[in-house]
């Protein structure tokens, strides 16, 4: 679990006078589930959306798999296996639950969507997005309408989606947002069974579920690492705890 899977070098994006992302380096091992915790504003969402190719860094590099893929689009970096679920889900309420899964396998194949007629026929897309539902835990829930579906199971629902493009490396932004302790619970539990099987880069705001599941943290601050390690190293470090994990905890303190 040594060899980078995901490399960023010096990644750097301003908007206007803003530095979104400051010469951010990290490394991503293969096999390992690697944390992005800051508080809000630390750029984020910004860096995972250069790692998918939705935005365009001023400068710096990433690679993935020992290539650059800096320049390439969103769909050529899912081609290669990297796959992201979003902070906000982008789900068809109206259609089944497995509908969306075979329309996202049917998506990754490049098959004509045909007003999606085909995804519901070709019976690889429904056995492939079985597959991904069951590793979610969403089996049984396959043929109801997403409409249906809680708040936690539209999470679940949104992963099963990027499991069905055969992902080498999974981008997770925000899984737990807006859960309760219970659908935490289920999405922790589930995540530590498909860190077994996926590189995993994780971006979450629920430290409990980031120290539970993470192998390694890295800290961000005003678009800037300010630390990167293991879980323990990142509890003990002064300038995280000042910036970030005290700010939290005083913030608890204060109701």
């Amino acid at each position: 679990m040594t060899e980078a899977l995901l490399q960023v070098e010096g990644l750097t994006k301003r908007f206007g006078g803003v530095i979104a992302s400051d010469a951010i380096t990290i490394d991503v091992k293969r096999g390992e589930l690697h944390a992005i915790i800051g508080p809000n504003g630390a750029g984020k969402t910004t860096l995972i959306g250069q790692l998918t190719g939705e935005i365009t860094p001023n400068t710096g590099s990433v690679r993935f798999d020992g290539s650059d893929i800096t320049a390439l689009p969103t769909y050529r970096r899912s081609m290669l296996g990297l796959a992201r679920s979003f902070q906000i889900t982008s789900l068809f309420p109206d259609f089944s639950v497995i509908d969306n899964v075979a329309l996202a396998a049917q998506a990754h194949d490049g098959h004509s969507f045909r007003f999606w007629a085909d995804a519901r026929e070709q019976p690889e897309l429904r056995e492939a997005a079985m597959i991904a539902l069951k590793r979610v835990g969403l089996a049984d829930r396959a043929n109801l309408l997403v409409a249906k579906l809680s708040h936690g199971e539209h999470r679940q629902l949104e992963i099963a989606m990027a499991l069905a493009t055969k992902p080498r490396m999974l981008l997770l932004d925000e899984p737990m947002a807006g859960m309760g302790p219970d659908e935490s619970s289920r999405m922790v539990a589930m995540l530590k069974q498909l860190k077994q099987e996926l590189t995993i880069l994780l971006i979450e705001h629920d430290m409990e579920a980031v120290f539970a599941l993470a192998d390694r943290i890295t800290v961000l601050v005003y678009g800037k690492v300010i630390a990167s390690g293991t879980p323990d190293e990142i509890r003990a470090n002064a300038e995280v705890i000042q910036a970030y994990l005290g700010e939290r905890d005083a913030e608890a303190a204060n109701g």
